[in-house]
């Protein structure tokens, strides 16, 4: 008899994860086997013990499922992965129309050839983006905020903070497929395979994850004073702020490489990483 194995992360949709995939209980007649995924200490073993006609569907946000991705990656499960999503922001399901609440939605295509980013020496998967400047800030400091407090953190208000002027913008080199571009005062550097990262921004409206199997893009926010980038800043979440060139810009290719001229915080697909002056892309 197959069975459906549902793996939850507690802590997603501010620590609702495991009530939401309980919701599961309804949609489905067979037994389902529910798994904590931070008990997991090597999906190979986990791996092992799947029959073949066994599911398997995650419950989380982005995050839960960048991580999921990587354990599994290199395992070659051929057993049908479904996302239900459970979290806060939810990028992933936003370029299939899709949001928090939707069916579970088998993903085993979707997960294939995804980009790797190489930062601080390791190296990651990813399915929706790296944030790098202003939005990686904004995760370092939410962070910091659910250390100390249960109530959701907004990420457009730290952003505001930031641009108002808690956060300094830096220069940076970005180097496409061997051509470099030189850009003062950079925002925000994010390389992109799907349209969406940071709930629901949209910073390279060019890329659809369609294309990843070809190219990824890097988006770059400069050079504009912060009341200028503040009243700018908004049309991101259209992707509106791409036909501002003066302080715009987006470049597609194969291999992409972004130097700052000093460590800030990187964001993973909503993953924090610390002390970050270049991250490549392949």
């Amino acid at each position: 008899m197959s069975k459906i194995y549902i793996l939850y992360n507690p802590h997603a949709g501010h620590n609702t994860g495991k009530q939401k995939a309980e919701e599961l209980q309804s949609q489905y007649t067979s037994p389902l086997t529910y798994v904590d995924m931070t008990t997991i200490t090597d999906y190979r073993n986990f791996a092992n013990d799947l029959a073949p006609q066994d599911k398997i569907i995650v419950c989380g946000g982005d995050g839960t499922l960048n991580r999921f991705i990587n354990e599994i990656y290199d395992l070659g499960i051929e057993n049908d992965i479904l996302y239900y999503a459970t979290g806060s922001g939810n990028d992933f399901l936003r370029d299939f129309g899709k949001d928090s609440g939707s069916a579970p939605m088998r993903i085993n295509e979707e997960i294939k050839n995804l980009p790797v980013v190489t930062v601080n020496g390791n190296s990651y998967r990813f399915i929706n983006g790296i944030g790098y400047g202003l939005d990686g800030y904004c995760c370092e400091i939410g962070d910091e905020l659910r250390k100390t407090s249960e109530k959701p953190v907004s990420y457009s208000a730290i952003a505001i903070k930031g641009l108002l002027g808690k956060y300094k913008p830096t220069n940076a080199k970005v180097t496409v497929d061997g051509k470099t571009y030189e850009y003062k005062k950079v925002w925000i550097a994010p390389t992109m395979v799907g349209r969406y990262y940071g709930g629901g921004l949209m910073p390279t409206p060019n890329q659809h994850r369609r294309d990843r199997t070809d190219h990824v893009s890097v988006g770059v926010m400069f050079h504009a004073g912060r009341i200028h980038t503040l009243l700018v800043f908004p049309s991101v979440s259209k992707g509106g702020h791409i036909k501002h060139k003066s302080l715009a810009a987006e470049h597609q290719g194969k291999h992409i490489c972004v130097e700052f001229d000093r460590p800030v915080a990187l964001q993973i697909d909503g993953e924090t990483v610390l002390g970050v002056t270049k991250y490549e892309v392949t």
